[in-house]
């Protein structure tokens, strides 16, 4: 019989041997393969595991709607008749293959996948092909199942502050284009424009090959390419309008709006684009981290200057994000609570962020700068974030957002970057928006921003 020691020795030396043999394959590169075929761009990494993932991703968000609803309405009929499947056909083969079908959108891109077992890839990307050329666009399916769908998101919408809040300070900044919300206003008349024949048109704009990229992960680029060949050899060539937005501009301002159900408060300014854009500052993601708010460390405050700065307000939710798009970014800083705690501590989170401009202490800075970096690595290993960024990269720039690369350019930060990018915000005008009991809530000016 093993002694005490013994066996501890003995499942120690077992569990170092699994821990290795799970860190391999991080050890490996996150790039893409990129290729073309049937004259669709498309993008690949074969990494380990049993479980494979597609995504049609097209440049069809709200930033690119030739009328309001749309990008929300070809999302939701997704997956709905096609002409050689009905939608219970599509929902009973996808179960019994366990795979799982996926339908978002942003506000550039529209995103149509699945997750399944990688033997499976021929089916989810014939299935793929039929969304993209053969759905059935009916009015009746439009009035029964996706009209209600759009209005109960468009509720949800209406009722988080925090939500209402950071989609008027896109529009503050933006206007137009990003500025368009993910989720129309109920005083949006979308109905009068979202029908089954106007989201026909869309999709015959948004299903063209040049407008998509097919990107995938866990799948082998070759396979990807021989069943993108045999199945979206019929999709259409050219858009029927093309689907265009100018350069997006920055231009600030503020903007007040009442609610009963709840306070909020989002400042934001000029931040960075996506990587794979000709605007990309990695040094906003380390402004973000180290501005922050929420800890990531259980039971302590962390070392973030926001989560310092509003220690007398607990129940209050701040956080920090870098908020990046193909032209442009948004650097917002979102407060989330009581319009008292808001009002008490919205000055302090200005106050710390002029503080960055000046002096940044090199242990915060270090921290920031990991801290980055492990959420950009972990963000790109996410399935669903690599394959948007990589589709909308190679449709727009045809550049894939390759996660290596963005973790070096973190690595390439320095403190007077930084710097210079808070002096810049704060010499531009602020983006500032509040949600809720407006006579508690401060203005921009109260709190000492420019807008």
């Amino acid at each position: 019989m093993l002694s005490r020691s013994a066996f501890r020795q003995a499942t120690r030396q077992s569990w170092l041997q699994q821990r290795r043999g799970m860190a391999a394959p991080a050890s490996g590169s996150f790039q893409y393969q990129v290729g073309e075929a049937a004259g669709i761009k498309i993008a690949s990494r074969d990494t380990s595991g049993p479980i494979g993932t597609i995504a049609l991703v097209a440049q069809a968000g709200t930033r690119y709607e030739t009328m309001p609803g749309l990008a929300e309405g070809l999302n939701k009929y997704a997956f709905k008749n096609t002409d050689r499947r009905t939608s219970l056909r599509i929902q009973r083969e996808s179960e019994l293959l366990g795979g799982s079908l996926i339908s978002t959108h942003t506000r550039e891109n529209l995103v149509t996948g699945a997750k399944f077992f990688r033997d499976d890839l021929p089916y989810f990307v014939e299935l793929l092909a039929e969304v993209a050329s053969q759905t059935s666009y009916r009015p009746h399916v439009m009035q029964e199942e996706v009209i209600p769908l759009v209005m109960m998101d468009h509720k949800k919408f209406l009722a988080n502050t925090l939500d209402m809040a950071l989609s008027s300070v896109h529009s503050l900044a933006f206007h137009r284009g990003l500025g368009n919300t993910i989720k129309p206003a109920s005083s949006t008349p979308y109905t009068k424009y979202l029908t089954a024949e106007s989201l026909e048109e869309y999709a015959q704009s948004a299903y063209a090959k040049s407008s998509f990229a097919i990107v995938g992960n866990g799948v082998d680029h070759a396979e990807l390419s021989k069943w993108t060949n045999e199945f979206f050899g019929d999709a259409r060539k050219s858009p029927l309008q093309q689907l265009t937005s100018a350069q997006s501009k920055y231009y600030g301002g503020e903007e007040r709006i009442s609610h009963g159900s709840g306070n909020s408060m989002v400042i934001a300014f000029s931040g960075s684009s996506s990587p794979t854009g000709a605007s990309y500052k990695p040094e906003a993601a380390v402004l973000a981290a180290l501005l922050g708010g929420q800890s990531a460390i259980k039971w302590t405050p962390g070392f973030s200057l926001l989560s310092k700065a509003t220690q007398e307000a607990p129940n209050m939710h701040v956080a920090t994000k870098s908020n990046v798009y193909t032209d442009a970014g948004l650097v917002t800083i979102a407060m989330d609570g009581s319009a008292t705690d808001i009002r008490s501590t919205a000055g302090k989170v200005v106050e710390a962020l002029k503080s960055v401009a000046q002096n940044i202490s090199k242990e915060d800075f270090q921290k920031a700068k990991a801290l980055a970096k492990f959420k950009e690595l972990e963000y790109g290993q996410e399935p669903r974030a690599a394959l948007e960024l990589t589709g909308a990269g190679l449709v727009r720039d045809n550049k894939p957002y390759q996660i290596d690369d963005v973790a070096k350019s973190i690595d390439g930060v320095t403190e007077e970057k930084v710097k210079k990018l808070v002096k810049e915000a704060l010499e531009n005008k602020a983006s500032v928006s509040a949600v809720g009991d407006l006579y508690l809530l401060p203005f921009a000016e109260e709190v000492g921003l420019k807008v």
